[in-house]
């Protein structure tokens, strides 16, 4: 499954929308694909979807997506990263009004540069050569966040059972 994310900013984001759903229609994309449209104008016609979603429901479609395709908000390709996975970014861009400016190009770029963990995708003509490619793409790059829970958990669990011993 693809599950894409458009976030809660209140400017459309139909390029992304619209290219999605224009690629469900080519056959360039054949599996299931779940669109959070946001306050996006487009409607999808080949995928399911949804303007808004709770998060909760968010976390279990990250969860379980294949590819998870965001927008250029940190806070939309980190849950992906802290579950190891290597999201698609589509920084919204000012040029086209889905945004007030190009801080998401930017910030998107400079994650990419420094810590190798995401795929930036400015041009959306490009995003069918990096989902056809995303397995091999995403094996090159840096991953998820690192975590040190399961290390804490056990150093922890080891001092509860000493003290309960």
């Amino acid at each position: 499954m693809i599950f894409v994310t458009v976030g809660t900013h209140e400017q459309p984001f139909d390029r992304l929308v619209s290219k999605v759903d224009e690629l469900v229609e080519s056959g360039a994309i054949r599996e299931e694909v779940f669109i959070q449209t946001g306050y996006s104008t487009y409607e999808p016609k080949h995928c399911a979807w949804s303007k808004m979603l709770p998060y909760s429901e968010i976390a279990e479609k990250v969860a379980q997506a294949r590819i998870v395709i965001t927008h250029g908000g940190p806070s939309s390709f980190i849950m992906p990263l802290q579950l190891g996975k290597t999201p698609i970014v589509v920084p919204r861009q000012a040029r086209f009004g889905e945004h007030v400016n190009d801080h998401q190009v930017e910030f998107s770029g400079e994650v990419a540069r420094r810590h190798g963990s995401i795929l930036v995708v400015e041009d959306t003509e490009n995003l069918a050569n990096v989902i056809a490619d995303y397995d091999a793409l995403a094996e090159q790059t840096s991953g998820g966040i690192s975590s040190n829970n399961p290390a804490f958990m056990e150093v922890f669990e080891k001092i509860v059972q000493e003290l309960l011993g």
